[in-house]
């Protein structure tokens, strides 16, 4: 077999979109960032056809070429938390204003082998919009985010992905140093809302594209 790794990691999404089928997910599964992006692009979006658009935060739906995809489609209104020429003040707006679009996309932090996906933020955008407000989302989610419960979600999270978002952005907080949860109370802690959604509601409201490459953090 010339690809064990990929193979293995087939097999294992295919359980955990079955999974989330079961919870009312909408699931897909692509072998690669560009078979996701052309799930995203060619399947769901002519689907549900969204008059607007917005995000939260995502290295895959960057990296995948997602975003700049979607910022250029002409037919679609974007509202773009990314943009780095504006204000702090106008990007909280945008963010609060990407509530009410029709499609929101994003990522995860862990996804359990059981179909739930379980994720921490900072201001709480990314979660709020997965949870209630926009039409549809659309989760982007590379095979290291499998974990095989809501307690091994926690952990990755409060111990990996946390430390390492901190290192990314530079912020001052004590996993900085030390490279796991100190529990702290720094004006910088990018770990405020949890959220824990085990089914969508309404069913298919959430899809999850699950890609089989180890992407994001």
């Amino acid at each position: 077999m010339k690809n064990p790794i990929g193979h293995y990691w087939m097999i294992r999404l295919a359980e955990v979109k079955q999974a989330l089928e079961t919870n009312h997910f909408g699931a897909y599964v692509a072998g690669n960032s560009v078979e996701a992006k052309r799930i995203v692009l060619e399947e769901i979006i002519p689907e549900i056809s969204p008059g607007t658009v917005s995000w939260g935060g995502s290295m895959t739906f960057t990296d995948s070429g997602i975003y700049e995809s979607i910022c250029n489609n002409g037919n679609i209104t974007v509202l773009d938390t990314f943009d780095k020429k504006i204000s702090k003040e106008e990007s909280l707006e945008r963010r609060r204003q990407a509530l009410l679009v029709d499609l929101f996309i994003t990522g995860t932090n862990a996804i359990t082998e059981t179909g739930k996906l379980v994720n921490l933020d900072m201001i709480g955008n990314r979660v709020a919009g997965i949870t209630f407000g926009p039409k549809n989302v659309i989760i982007l989610a590379g095979r290291n985010k499998i974990v095989p419960d809501i307690e091994d979600a926690i952990s990755r999270i409060k111990n990996y992905t946390a430390p390492v978002n901190v290192m990314r952005l530079d912020k001052k907080t004590p996993c900085l140093h030390t490279s796991h949860c100190e529990e702290c109370n720094s004006p910088e802690r990018i770990c405020n809302s949890w959220a824990i959604t085990e089914k969508s509601f309404p069913k298919g409201r959430i899809r999850v594209v699950l890609i089989n490459e180890d992407l994001g953090i």
